[in-house]
């Protein structure tokens, strides 16, 4: 198999102190000549770890013995993570391949070349945690100030410029009737028999949308969790108090009149909507909206309720985020039975029952059939010559590693929708 030249190029952040992909693609291009070779590129991703589309892409293409060098225009470009460079080098070394730095000059077939190329790589990943330092520091700066620190305003509220401190930023106000919803849901939950399901499905019934789409449980936790919309008095700082928060207002600042922001904490990496310890709470420029009664008899009622998860990263099945319910277009949710088993379950369904669903289908009877037609489709003569390389992945389909296949899936699927009895796939060819 002839081998070619790879050209990766990254950039996080388009500014104009920074130089764009295009530019560092033709600086590389001097380093290819006339030998043949392909271009990856990354746009918008950081170089603190390897979770980039295209270089996982550039990954497979190397252990297939595809890549004969891979060229940067900076050695940071790849990485900034000292142990991911290491593991790159190990892995081009693997497998013959070459490393040029089109500005950096590293002879990599000598033992100072290779030092030097670590001691490079030190350097960016010190000058990412810098930056990474500067800028936590100018956030909790901000916070501790009562600035709002950016993001779509919470459900309920929209956004007006202020000056605060002679600085230009931006305070919630109340919108009135996405307001009264927020009372009225505040209202609801206090009644010790009302569960999330009531409130959801009550919403989806009255076909009241929140952020243009349908309330979710995971959404109501977040809005019934969130401080922003208590008229915060002396009760709120105390149950904040007991619950270990870093509290930066003085007691006299809760006037049951303003609400109040929770911070992440330096240095804590847990959920600050469900663990409130060690958190920063400040209080806020905006009026509040539900009255500190009743949302800390919510809240305490939260405490001693089982968390309900957000999405996470797809680990049940290879299918996840492709795969949709027929019926309402909803995601289907991969679950495990007590027999082991997993099957598919509509996400909307789970959440108010508004969806009749797609019946029970088990995810490995759907995984099989697309595994089929994806080799079907990979072996029609009018298939783009790139998918050729996910028909070889087939052959070895049961040991081809999960996020390899979740790869193949993205390149030739768009989506597979699942109804009773059916399943249709919209092809990306």
């Amino acid at each position: 198999m002839k081998r070619i030249n790879a050209i990766y190029a990254r950039q996080s952040v388009d500014r104009i102190d920074s130089i764009s992909i295009d530019s560092q693609i033709e600086f590389c291009r001097f380093e290819v000549k006339d030998a043949e070779f392909k271009v990856y590129r990354d746009r918008g991703y950081s170089g603190k770890n390897t979770m980039r589309p295209q270089l996982q892409e550039l990954f497979s293409d190397i252990r297939r013995g595809e890549i004969d060098k891979v060229i940067v225009y900076k050695l940071d470009r790849i990485s900034r993570s000292i142990l991911d460079f290491s593991n790159m080098m190990e892995m081009f070394q693997q497998h013959q391949v070459e490393f040029v730095s089109s500005t950096e000059k590293f002879d990599t077939s000598t033992p100072m070349g290779r030092a030097m190329l670590n001691i490079c790589i030190v350097f960016a990943q010190l000058e990412r945690e810098t930056i990474q330092k500067r800028v936590s520091d100018a956030y909790y700066s901000r916070s501790k100030k009562g600035f709002r620190m950016g993001g779509k305003p919470p459900y309920g509220f929209r956004l007006e410029e202020i000056v605060m401190d002679g600085i230009h930023t931006k305070k919630l106000v109340p919108e009135p009737e996405e307001a009264a919803i927020v009372q009225e849901i505040f209202n609801m939950y206090a009644e010790p028999e009302t569960s999330y399901g009531d409130i959801t499905r009550y919403y989806a019934e009255k076909g009241v949308l929140f952020y243009e789409k349908e309330l979710i449980r995971p959404m109501l936790a977040q809005l019934l969790r969130n401080p922003v919309y208590v008229r915060a008095d002396m009760e709120v700082y105390r149950f904040f108090e007991e619950q270990g928060t870093e509290i930066v207002a003085g007691i006299q600042d809760f006037d049951g009149i303003h609400g109040c922001y929770l911070y992440r904490g330096k240095d804590i990496t847990t959920n600050k909507l469900q663990d409130l310890e060690n958190q920063l709470l400040v209080v806020a420029p905006h009026e509040g909206i539900v009255a500190s009664e009743e949302w800390l008899k919510c809240r305490r009622k939260l405490l001693a309720n089982m968390t309900i998860q957000a999405g996470r990263a797809a680990v049940n099945t290879w299918l996840a985020g492709k795969i949709k319910c027929g019926i309402c277009g909803y995601a289907l949710m991969s679950i495990k039975s007590p027999s082991g088993k997993q099957y598919l379950r509509c996400s909307k369904r789970l959440n108010n029952r508004s969806c009749p669903g797609c019946g029970k289908v088990y995810t490995k009877d759907v995984e099989d059939y697309v595994f089929r037609c994806m080799v079907q489709k990979a072996r029609e003569n009018h298939v783009a010559k790139e998918l050729e390389r996910a028909a070889d992945c087939m052959g070895k389909w049961e040991s081809t590693p999960f996020q390899e296949k979740r790869f193949v899936l993205d390149k030739m699927v768009s989506v597979i929708k699942v109804s009773p009895g059916a399943a249709s796939i919209e092809w990306k060819l």
